[in-house]
């Protein structure tokens, strides 16, 4: 009998066994599963990680990258911990913190297997069953990390219709713009010099918006999304079969940059009733709808709504946008805006001041404060410039 000999030749796609015998030659393949290195923060990326989690033939490792624990509150009394932290705990997977400056972020040592090269084998590429992906991360990778990746192994997860809303903030200005479809993108990550957010595209998902729409559950609705989308094309690397998409070049595809206060501040006289409420439902859950009284101080305003049968006599007392009275009826005040518009807001915080029942704030005002002075008439608001 003669001898079987069996030889195994290691790819950087799969491991590929050759049976060789008197009789027959045969060939088997079985793709590696993928060891990811998962960068991520929020409750976004949770649920992103999630699917792939379940997924347990896309991968066989995975360490996660997040934010340190940061000290917040007065003091530092309350320490914040990152929610994809706590995920990854519970999964018993290989945690790793950033540097809590951004500038030092740049030197972050990429954990092995990733940032492990061996004396006995010169690495001409990186392994293909390495895999990077983000989501929702909040930082700009270096580039001496991209390179740790081959360019079809970088992967982001974007919760936009791309090329619109390339940015860090997309379901956010979704939800201001009044978008009423949107989705979600797994795309290559490419050096930053090449544009935020414009690699190639493997998949794209689509979703309508639904009517009323906070951003915490149109998030959690796009993150599942995002997690499926992210499997499949993880599979479909395996197979041998994924394919990518060069994004459209819109210059006119609007764009989705960081909230600042500027983007809480409500300006009566351009902003309709229901463009005020669009922005509360997009960011209220990061800064408060904020507006400013006669004094100089600030006036939050909570859980405003759309008024939408307001009488032809409470409009004769709101003759300016910007000015405000209380209206027993709805427990609230009701707010004059742009095109002839009316806002409902329920509960208010001025400066230094708790969070009080409009009723019991309207108790409060200062005859300055009103847009007559006096004891009596509404209050207006202004913007300042």
């Amino acid at each position: 009998m003669r001898a079987s000999y069996v030889v195994k030749l290691v790819s950087r796609r799969c491991k590929t066994t050759l049976v060789l015998n008197a009789s027959r030659r045969s060939y088997s393949t079985r793709p590696e599963p993928f060891k990811i290195l998962f960068f991520g923060r929020d409750e976004f990326s949770c649920g992103v990680l999630q699917q792939v989690l379940d997924a347990k033939d896309v991968w066989q490792d995975i360490h996660v990258v997040t934010q340190p624990d940061t000290k917040t509150g007065r003091r530092g009394s309350k320490l914040s911990i990152s929610p994809l932290k706590i995920i990854a705990e519970d999964a018993k997977l290989p945690i790793h913190t950033i540097p809590h400056e951004r500038s030092e972020f740049k030197n972050f040592q990429v954990p092995p297997p990733f940032g492990l090269h061996t004396s006995t084998e010169v690495e001409l590429s990186p392994p293909s069953e390495h895999l990077l992906v983000t989501a929702s991360f909040g930082r700009i990778l270096p580039n001496s990390l991209l390179n740790r990746f081959l360019p079809t192994r970088r992967v982001n997860v974007h919760p936009s219709l791309l090329p619109a809303y390339r940015g860090a903030a997309p379901i956010q200005h979704a939800l201001i713009n009044g978008e009423r479809e949107t989705g979600v993108c797994v795309i290559e990550m490419t050096e930053r010099k090449k544009g935020i957010d414009s690699g190639a595209i493997w998949g794209c998902r689509r979703m309508d918006v639904p009517d009323g729409a906070h951003f915490g559950a149109l998030r959690d609705s796009l993150a599942v999304m995002g997690g499926q989308l992210l499997v499949s094309t993880l599979r479909d690397m395996l197979a041998g079969k994924d394919t990518r998409t060069p994004q459209a070049d819109s210059k006119d595809a609007p764009r989705a940059p960081l909230i600042t206060m500027e983007d809480s501040t409500v300006n009566f006289e351009l902003m309709t009733a229901d463009a005020i409420e669009r922005r509360h439902r997009a960011i209220s859950h990061q800064k408060p709808m904020t507006t400013m009284l006669k004094t100089g101080r600030t006036l939050q305003l909570h859980d405003p709504s759309v008024a939408s049968d307001v009488s032809e006599h409470l409009r004769s007392q709101l003759p300016v946008e910007g000015t405000a009275l209380f209206y027993p009826p709805s427990k609230a005040l009701i707010v004059r805006c742009a095109n002839d518009t009316f806002l409902r807001v329920p509960m208010v915080r001025q400066q230094d001041r708790h969070l009080l029942p409009a009723k019991e704030w309207w108790n409060g005002v200062k005859p300055e404060m009103r847009l007559v002075e006096g004891p009596e008439g509404p209050v207006q608001f202004v913007h300042k410039a």
